[in-house]
């Protein structure tokens, strides 16, 4: 097939490219051997496709960018993770729109004779993983050790939030939608050095753009219990499970509560607005694995969402076009209230 492992890996990602436009899973028959891979990949296409026809999207345009994260380089075997950087322009109803992802891959290229051709296909499934679920046993700190008493109400970061008026704001503040955004938009591909990153990161990115937009944290020092983040402090991490676990946020945003960070549950994604979250449960069973906030909205009304974990932006909300979906999947779709 080709003459060095090099060549393979860049015609394979010239291929993918082009799959995005043309759909047919089969075209990497000649160069791919791993056809549990192609099978898989060839499904997501179908949903992706299915999926665009219902929306009346029609893409215009791929753009797919390669970068090489490591490589283990042998005289017969290459094993190559590989960053795969997509830009998909499409049309809908007279609008363009962009979309945009990270997806990495790991590749194992053997030879065989003088060729060399790919073997083995392992798509990093983020999206399907969890972190700490179900979350470790909550260890107290101990009074000497504990971090500095920060009060347990909710508190607003008031270098974020505006007030909003000279009445209400003695008793409000406002969850800024554009900021929560902003904040989304900047940081779909990046990460705060502010912030802890994770290796499932969706529900830590999604709480840190709620807290930009004005979300007030309740800290109560208790990693099962209120909605904080501190950081890490020697070996301790200091931040609730519902600040970064995928399940235990959905948990959060589903329990009624008179102030500080809440949600109402919604039944239809087009009741949505900028901000707002959604949840996804892969397989059905009530446990959620995976968190999107709301950035853009479509020609027909329906979200765009922004993610961690695979970035993410502003990519159709039902995330058919993901190894993850299931046909068991559900979703549960907040909406974050204007006022806290």
């Amino acid at each position: 097939m080709f003459s060095n492992w090099k060549s393979a890996v860049y015609e394979y990602a010239h291929l993918r490219n082009r799959l995005e436009l043309e759909g047919d899973a089969r075209q990497l028959v000649p160069y791919v051997r791993d056809d549990r891979f192609i099978r898989k990949l060839e499904q997501r296409i179908r949903r992706a496709q299915a999926s665009r026809r219902a929306r009346k999207a029609a893409p215009v345009r791929s753009e797919t960018g390669l970068k090489l994260r490591s490589v283990r380089d042998e005289e017969q075997e290459a094993v190559v993770e590989l960053e795969l950087r997509r830009k998909i322009e499409y049309e809908q109803q007279g609008f363009a729109y962009q979309e945009e992802r990270i997806e990495r891959e790991r590749l194992t290229v053997t030879k065989s004779g003088k060729q060399w051709q790919i073997a083995e296909v392992v798509p990093q499934d983020g999206e399907r993983r969890t972190l700490h679920d179900p979350p470790p046993p909550f260890v107290p700190v101990a009074p000497e050790d504990a971090p500095p008493r920060i009060r347990t109400t909710p508190y607003l970061n008031s270098q974020i939030l505006p007030s909003i008026g000279s009445d209400m704001s003695q008793r409000y503040k406002v969850y800024d939608r554009a900021k929560a955004k902003s904040y989304a938009d900047k940081w779909w591909n990046g990460e705060n050095p502010r912030y802890l990153t994770f290796e499932v990161d969706c529900t830590n990115f999604v709480s840190q753009c709620l807290f930009a937009g004005g979300a007030p944290m309740n800290y109560t020092g208790r990693r099962e219990s209120g909605w904080w983040y501190r950081g890490k402090e020697g070996n301790r991490e200091l931040w609730s499970y519902s600040w970064a676990v995928a399940n235990s946020l959905q948990s959060y945003l589903a329990t009624n509560r008179d102030a500080g960070l809440r949600a109402e549950t919604v039944h239809s994604p087009d009741k949505l607005e900028i901000g707002d979250v959604i949840c996804y449960d892969w397989e059905g069973d009530g446990r959620y694995q995976h968190n999107t906030i709301v950035t853009a909205f479509d020609a027909a009304g329906m979200p765009l969402v922004n993610a961690h974990t695979v970035s993410s932006y502003h990519r159709y909300w039902d995330y058919r076009d993901s190894y993850a979906w299931t046909p068991n999947t559900r979703y549960r779709f907040f909406h974050i209230p204007d006022y806290f």
